[in-house]
């Protein structure tokens, strides 16, 4: 659709899904340090986990936002919050799988423990996904995630164009998205061992990797034209979004930013 002053076409605003699943085995350390069901539940400066990722994606303009869930609580306070719910499926794929059927596409994927979610993330990401992109990812550079949390341990992906860490967004900008959910499955079991990313590639990138010439960004893009979609890295301004809650240090350390950002 062009434009009034007959510009770009203008995007369509996505729909939102949070996965706020439960994993089979051991119970969440952070649930169990605050002695709830779910980290989805758990409080930070008086508003749950889940409220603040769902008040984040209604301040970026998002209107329509559905659950991910399986815990009953969880389900509940999501439609207290006014969201959709939908049943979980066994694995973070597989439930974006049933998000993009019911929801459709362009949907912007996040998770409900991205306690420090802002709504200039979500709003610079969908505007610095290229235009004619399928899917998108959003990654924050070592450096920008260093600068804004000094001391903080992540897991990086290491190539050529640096090393980069996950900040739990993605767009599913097209229909055609839906032939990168098998992919994501692979990537999900690899994401910790990136030469095996590469090897999916072809003998070519893998040697690009191993002589340390394979940028992320070349790795995406052709993820995606093994599967025939176009797939972008989007680099985050901020790197606090690659700052999820998965230890009860990253609960605290997250406490103590909403803290500081709500007391200024």
């Amino acid at each position: 659709m062009a434009s009034p002053q007959g510009g770009e076409p203008r995007r369509v605003k996505p729909a939102a899904l949070i996965l706020a699943g439960s994993r089979p085995g051991p119970p969440d350390p952070v649930a169990a340090a605050e002695g709830v069901w779910h980290k989805a539940l758990v409080p930070l400066e008086g508003r749950t986990m889940l409220a603040r990722v769902v008040g984040a994606l209604r301040e970026a303009g998002i209107e329509r936002i559905a659950v991910s869930a399986s815990d009953r609580q969880v389900m509940d306070l999501a439609r207290e919050l006014g969201c959709e719910v939908l049943l979980a499926s066994t694995g973070p794929s597989a439930s974006v799988g049933i998000g993009l059927e019911k929801l459709g596409a362009p949907l912007l994927v996040t998770t409900s423990d991205h306690a420090l979610l802002r709504p200039e993330w979500v709003t610079d990401f969908v505007r610095d996904t290229p235009r004619g992109a399928d899917v998108s990812v959003l990654l924050a550079r070592r450096e920008a995630i260093e600068a804004a949390m000094p001391g903080s341990r992540r897991t990086y992906l290491r190539f050529a164009d640096g090393h980069w860490s996950g900040c739990n967004l993605f767009l599913l900008a097209t229909g055609r998205a839906g032939a990168a959910i098998d992919t994501w499955k692979m990537v999900e079991a690899d994401r910790k061992r990136p030469w095996r990313i590469a090897a999916r590639l072809g003998l070519g990138m893998l040697v690009s990797y191993v002589l340390g010439r394979l940028t992320l960004t070349e790795a995406i893009s052709g993820l995606g034209r093994r599967i025939g979609i176009s797939a972008s890295l989007v680099a985050a301004r901020d790197g606090l979004a690659a700052v999820d809650v998965d230890k009860p240090q990253d609960l605290a350390d997250a406490r103590a930013i909403i803290a500081a950002r709500e007391s200024s």
